[in-house]
């Protein structure tokens, strides 16, 4: 499981034309990748880890901060670029196995404390969000 955590002052998603989440304050745009061999482990830690994770002004938490999250699905986090000008999404959980999983991540972030904002899983989706630093750690189980 990967993800791309930013620091945003604010974050939304939008799908044909219609803002489907979206954080106002300082909080955190998440992007999550999941790939084969994924399971409630990873999810759980995933969870624990950007929820508690220090990387919001003053060296606090989002749970130091009940900071909203944003979260995304982002397949191509595991794209492989390395060989050739297409990448390759082999590594990538295909969406009716990985669904479940983002959905178990998000609800985990809630059963912490987490309010949470969501994408909508496999749509085309355009993110906006205003960077704060601009602070971005990838995380990787």
């Amino acid at each position: 499981m990967r993800a791309v955590v930013q620091r945003v002052l604010s974050a939304s998603v939008t799908v044909d034309g219609v803002v489907v989440g979206e954080i106002h304050e300082p909080g955190l745009l998440v992007y999550l990748g999941i790939t084969h061999g994924d399971g409630l482990d990873e999810v759980e830690w995933m969870a624990r880890k950007i929820w508690d994770v220090r990387i919001l002004r003053d060296e606090q938490s989002a749970s130091d901060l009940s900071a909203p999250i944003l979260v995304v699905s982002q397949f191509t986090l595991y794209g492989d670029a390395r060989k050739g000008r297409r990448p390759t999404w082999q590594a990538a959980l295909p969406g009716p196995v990985s669904e479940p999983a983002y959905e178990a991540f998000c609800l985990e972030l809630e059963t912490l404390g987490a309010t949470v904002a969501r994408g909508v899983f496999g749509a085309d989706m355009q993110v906006a969000s205003i960077n704060d630093g601009p602070v971005t750690l990838l995380l990787e189980r």
